[in-house]
């Protein structure tokens, strides 16, 4: 528990202090968000905000993480595990496609940057990377990172994918997360906000799977997952660099994640509940970056089928603001709605481990 809290501290203390610095010298660079011309006319007052501010958070990342690790040898504790390096890789990987994303859009002065191939090939290359490699690095126990299985709280174990059926699973669900998060983050701090909660819930979820580990503590209801000490080290660093970030983030914003920050969260959620065999359970805990995908979905699939819009604009966020509604009030709605899904979804965890211990 220590070395997650010093995680957490170390995450948000380079997250607060650097996040003003990135904030001068991309100001100076003329590294300014671009803003789409069809959306809401209060949003275009936002242009020049300096974006890729994600490199604060994924810097955050790897400090907590690390310097957990560095503290933690005074302590004896366990170093390293191949399920947070992956982790830790896919997310950094994918922050490197956001952010020649963000430098694309910077550089040719457009609200677009790679196009939808480029894109998906960065994703293809890391979510196959991490596929191939989450099944090897089997513990003493016979444990890897990951199982070419679907999982809930724990692996499903009459659905099994088999190597290859897992690697294109893997794609999908890194895809899919990074994707959305990267839908959400359209008003200042909503994604920040919203991830440091779902993040916050699977420090909870990976540390009680340390307490009830099959192979230290052998009984009803314990899990079968490799590193899940290290995994919560992972969350709590993301936490606290998401937490620092949105100090600054917050509206009216200073700064924006851009999809430097977007996809590499993204990319970490996907990692996390692969390697803590909780993938279903995320839809549950992401729910709102699920529903922000949702929404551009049926917008578009209702508007080629029938010419129709089903929200005044896609994400939804930017429906209830043309409805009306503050930006502010949005952001807030929205991440009680998180917090909703959050709670939800550890219910659903913790009564889970209850049928599973008996009465």
């Amino acid at each position: 528990m220590r070395q997650i809290l010093i995680a957490a501290a170390i995450a948000l203390a380079v997250s607060i202090l650097l996040t003003p610095y990135l904030i001068k010298v991309f100001s100076g660079q003329g590294f300014g968000q671009e803003i789409r011309q069809d959306g809401p006319a209060s949003h275009q007052a936002k242009r020049g905000t300096p974006t890729m501010g994600g490199v604060a958070i994924i810097i955050a990342l790897w400090a907590g993480y690390w310097g957990s690790h560095a503290i933690g040898m005074i302590f004896a504790a366990d170093g390293p595990s191949a399920s947070a390096l992956l982790v830790l890789g896919l997310t950094t990987v994918l922050g490197g496609v956001g952010f020649l994303d963000d430098f694309i859009k910077i550089r040719k002065q457009r609200n677009l940057g790679l196009n939808k191939t480029s894109k998906l090939v960065g994703q293809l290359i890391a979510a196959v990377a991490f596929g191939v490699l989450a099944l090897r690095f089997a513990n003493a126990e016979g444990l890897t990172p990951a199982a070419p299985k679907l999982s809930f709280v724990r692996d499903v174990p009459t659905i099994s994918f088999g190597a290859v059926g897992f690697v294109l699973f893997c794609y999908l669900v890194v895809s899919a997360w990074s994707n959305a998060v990267n839908l959400t983050d359209g008003l200042d701090g909503l994604a920040a906000g919203s991830m440091a909660m779902v993040l916050a819930t699977y420090v909870i979820v990976s540390f009680w799977q340390y307490r009830n580990d099959c192979t230290t503590s052998p009984s009803a209801g314990c899990y079968e997952v490799r590193d899940p000490l290290d995994v919560a080290l992972i969350a709590a660093a993301a936490m606290g660099g998401c937490i620092g970030f949105l100090w600054w983030n917050a509206a009216p914003a200073k700064i924006f994640m851009g999809d430097t920050g977007s996809l590499a969260l993204g990319g970490l959620l996907a990692g996390i509940s692969m390697v803590t065999r909780t993938e279903l359970l995320l839809v549950v805990l992401g729910a709102l970056f699920v529903m922000e995908a949702m929404s551009v979905v049926v917008q578009i699939a209702v508007f080629r089928t029938t010419r129709r819009r089903v929200f005044r604009m896609a994400p939804f966020h930017h429906h209830f603001e043309l409805a009306g509604w503050a930006e502010t009030t949005v952001i807030i709605r929205f991440w009680l709605l998180a917090a909703v899904s959050c709670a939800l979804g550890l219910a659903l965890f913790y009564s889970e481990w209850l049928a599973a211990i008996g009465p």
